[in-house]
């Protein structure tokens, strides 16, 4: 029976994802420090002890590879065995990383499980992401001024090929452009990776909802327009006893709906080379639990969704909607999600609406 299971969809090629996993270096880079033994290669440890859900190092032997798409390892920790499986399958963006690890021998307490299978996810969910990212940084085909520049072929310093000229001018211009976009970025993608996180900055507090105050504006609009001549009160003559009753029937009908109005805050709480990590945070301030609610998120041209969290969503070019069950009154709602954009200078989304109203922080 699978114990602990976590899965990313990954806007990269399978074979990308299989050398991140499969390069001690790499994985030392995004998951943990890692050795190879060197009488036997397909022996690894991992240095885990300390890490959420671990106790000690961790003796891993590849038992089954099919590259790119099955890693099998049976994993020693202490007086545990358990073994870890590594499924990667491709689809339409890319490819689906989904990680099993079962018990074989020993015990997990609850509380190891819930914590080992959280740094999982973390760890496929954001720093994975950054590691891809700058593979494919180090892969773009700067050699064709027709094509879009981040086609991928292998890096150049391994080709061996000497530029023409001409050639060379122009990928020096590309490069030039690149580093610079890069330059703003870089920083951010090294605070992902291990050894780093201590030396992130917490984000910045969100701003508060604004206050129930604005919807009384509107209400102005329709007393003004309420005020007619005499004739108009004369119509309204026959009929003394309809109309107290009319008016505070209407009165209380359109005050319902203010009470459950939902406000959104969006914040970029990482960012990586090509892409960021978005967060939106659904209040329902007061009243009664507000109905489903609609939240849109409008992306920069060429972003893609590659991973979300917190409600139902789909992506319709650079629209992606989530939807989600009524919020109670006085609670949030946290949406979580993975942008791939081609342009590194982008690190946030260029709209936002919950229910059609526009969300603070952007």
């Amino acid at each position: 029976m699978i114990e602990i299971s976590a899965q990313v969809d990954l806007s990269h090629p399978s074979d990308r994802v299989w050398q991140a996993l499969t390069n001690p270096q790499l994985l030392s880079r995004w998951f943990t420090e890692t050795e190879t033994v060197t009488q036997a290669p397909q022996r690894l440890l991992l240095h885990t002890a300390g890490l959420p859900g671990f106790h000690a190092a961790v003796d891993a032997e590849v038992t089954d590879q099919r590259a790119p798409e099955l890693l099998v390892l049976q994993c020693q920790e202490g007086d545990r065995r358990t073994q870890l499986t590594c499924t990667i399958t491709r689809t339409t963006e890319g490819c689906r990383l989904s990680v099993q690890e079962t018990m074989e021998h020993g015990t997990w307490p609850a509380e190891d499980r819930d914590h080992r299978e959280r740094y999982y996810q973390q760890t496929l969910a954001g720093r994975l992401p950054a590691i891809l990212d700058w593979l494919a940084f180090q892969q773009v085909d700067l050699r064709r001024g027709e094509d879009p520049p981040t086609a991928e072929l292998p890096a150049i310093a391994l080709s061996g090929r000497v530029p023409a000229p001409a050639d060379r001018r122009r990928r020096l211009a590309i490069v030039a452009a690149v580093t610079a976009a890069t330059l703003t970025t870089g920083a951010a993608l090294w605070a992902l990776l291990p050894g780093d996180a201590d030396q992130t900055a917490a984000p910045a507090p969100l701003p508060p909802p604004p206050t129930a105050g604005a919807t009384n504006d509107s209400a102005a609009p329709r007393t003004t327009r309420s005020a007619r001549p005499s004739s108009a009160a004369a119509r309204s003559t026959p009929r003394p006893s309809r109309t107290p009753t009319a008016t505070p029937s209407r009165t209380a009908t359109s005050a319902a709906p203010s009470a459950a109005t939902m406000t959104a805050r969006y914040e970029t709480t990482a960012t990586r080379i090509f892409g960021y990590t978005g967060q939106v945070v659904l209040d329902n301030p007061d009243g009664p639990a507000a109905k489903s609610w609609t939240l849109v998120i409008t992306l920069a041209e060429g972003g893609t969704v590659t991973n979300a969290q917190g409600g139902n969503w789909q992506q319709d070019g650079q629209a992606v909607t989530f939807t989600g069950a009524p919020v109670p009154a006085g609670q949030s709602q946290t949406i979580t999600f993975d942008v791939r954009n081609p342009d590194p200078r982008t690190k946030a989304p260029e709209g936002c609406t919950i229910d059609g109203t526009p969300c603070t922080g952007l």
